[in-house]
């Protein structure tokens, strides 16, 4: 069996993730690294309360087969560029460092549509730059899911997130063909297909979005 560490468990996706994961036999322990502690009790789980500046000191507590990254912010919640890139570029590299030199073998990182590290946009050149240094890391298997809008109901009050997931919903069906990618992704469907893909690794790098995340899906009811 295995062992997973997973970071950004509180939010969204996260929490998806270690919900699969705890109820999955395919894992024997879950970590969670977290600023303060979720409240949740089960004989697979391992909380251990830390951030990017305390990282370091965690690091032979980190050993696992496979981290999950599904870190992330807003430009509301960190509105200097500089705090924005710390999140989503340098959190999310050296939490993966740390697993790769503990023994991880698996990363599955949720990132967005457009990544690209040689875009003028600041948003999509962060999530390309932090693909990029990860893949460069030379895991064994690397899948990145590229999500568009992401639908569901988070703890945190986002009212024009919220009035962007009611307008996606109604779009959605508009997004056809190579457009598919945009469609909106359930939080519980991306995490579904994160696990889904863990249990069932070829690739050495994969990049997923919205229709290879959906085949996942489909084929994980196909084989039930």
């Amino acid at each position: 069996m295995k062992k997973a560490i997973i970071y950004g468990a509180s939010g969204l996706v996260g929490s998806y993730i270690l919900k699969l994961l705890l109820n999955d036999n395919n894992y024997k322990e879950v970590i969670i690294v977290v600023r303060k502690d979720l409240g949740i009790q089960h004989p697979k789980l391992k909380s251990l309360i830390g951030d990017f500046s305390t990282l370091d000191s965690l690091a032979k507590n980190l050993a696992a087969d496979e981290v999950y990254i599904a870190l992330g912010t807003t430009q509301k919640k960190a509105p200097d560029r500089k705090e924005y890139y710390r999140i989503d570029h340098d959190y999310p590299v050296l939490a993966v460092e740390l697993a790769k030199v503990n023994g991880a073998k698996t990363v599955l990182l949720v990132s967005a549509v457009g990544a690209n590290a040689r875009s003028n946009v600041f948003y999509t050149a962060t999530k390309g730059k932090a693909e990029q240094d990860i893949i460069d890391l030379e895991f064994d298997h690397t899948y990145i899911f590229r999500p568009s809008m992401i639908l569901g109901d988070r703890s945190e009050k986002r009212p024009l997130e919220k009035a962007l997931q009611a307008i996606w919903k109604v779009i959605n069906p508009l997004f056809i063909g190579t457009l598919n990618r945009y469609r909106g992704c359930e939080a519980e469907n991306i995490a579904r297909a994160m696990v889904n893909a863990a249990n069932r690794l070829h690739d050495k790098v994969r990049i997923l979005h919205w229709g290879e995340m959906t085949a996942l899906l489909l084929e994980k009811e196909n084989n039930n």
